[in-house]
């Protein structure tokens, strides 16, 4: 009878125990499940930061094989005052958003620009550049200087792209779709294009820095804000990172690294 009773007493203990096990697990669960992108952040001591890194002057490779452009010097300079280290992770454009909500990394300062169909998947932090898309042809095109122009015309673009909802507006457009803007490029310049659409910081950039014979040859069609992706929920880590690009522009550290790579003062944002 004792030992039946001892045996009884001991369950009891082992169940609560068990239980107790259970909560605090189920309890660390919904922590790691509910806390900011910003704990881990300051946890790790890394920001990790997305991008395509082949879209020069924003992010590319140079001869070193390091990260550089407008893009980096301005995650670098988050980071900085976040008072953590910038790691990049260059990602294929169609891949960016589903990366980052894999938790693959942190934040997406890609040239992104802010959509209604974006703004369901992600949050976005206050625009970091005001640009807009142009058209861009051959040197020896003088008849495409407006959107309307582009009707039937082989028009390139990236997939998925503002660029790419530009040039459907147009009916008759025949629009083919890039996952690398170097390859629509090239394909415009070797005439298998009549004409892209893309940034016009970008395509200034490229057509000075590489002597393309291709230019820009309209007004801006559209205006883009561009903003930094984040995955919902994220509130506290969203309003850092709008605090310190804040202080940027406050202190002029947003309008040195904005000259230093397109060598004019920034569009109003």
């Amino acid at each position: 009878m004792k030992k039946m009773l001892l045996f009884a007493v001991l369950s009891l203990v082992m169940a609560a125990l068990l239980a107790g096990c259970g909560d605090k697990g189920k309890n660390k669960k919904d922590e790691v499940a509910n806390s900011d992108v910003s704990d881990r952040i300051t946890d790790s001591n890394v920001m990790k930061v997305a991008f395509e890194g082949t879209y020069p002057p924003f992010n590319f490779l140079n001869d070193n094989d390091e990260f550089q452009g407008f893009d980096v010097d301005i995650s670098n300079e988050i980071a900085k005052r976040l008072g953590v280290e910038a790691e990049f992770i260059a990602t294929k454009w169609d891949g960016l958003i589903g990366g980052l909500k894999a938790d693959k990394f942190d934040i997406i300062i890609g040239q992104m620009t802010v959509t209604e169909e974006r703004k369901k998947s992600v949050d976005f932090t206050d625009p970091y550049v005001v640009t807009g898309s142009v058209l861009v042809t051959r040197e020896d095109t003088d008849d495409i200087t407006e959107l309307a122009d582009i009707k039937g015309k082989k028009v390139g673009v990236g997939g998925g792209t503002t660029f790419e909802e530009v040039a459907n507006s147009v009916e008759g457009a025949d629009v083919k779709l890039y996952k690398a803007v170097g390859d629509y490029i090239q394909d415009l310049t070797n005439k298998r294009l009549d004409v892209i659409i893309n940034d016009q910081l970008l395509m200034n950039y490229n057509i000075k820095e590489n002597n393309l014979p291709i230019k820009v040859t309209s007004e801006i069609l559209n205006k883009d804000e561009i903003g930094m992706a984040v995955n919902k929920g994220n509130e506290v880590f969203v309003e850092k990172v709008n605090n310190a690009l804040k202080e940027m522009k406050e202190d002029g550290t947003y309008k040195e690294i904005y000259k230093k790579w397109f060598g004019t003062d920034p569009l109003d944002i």
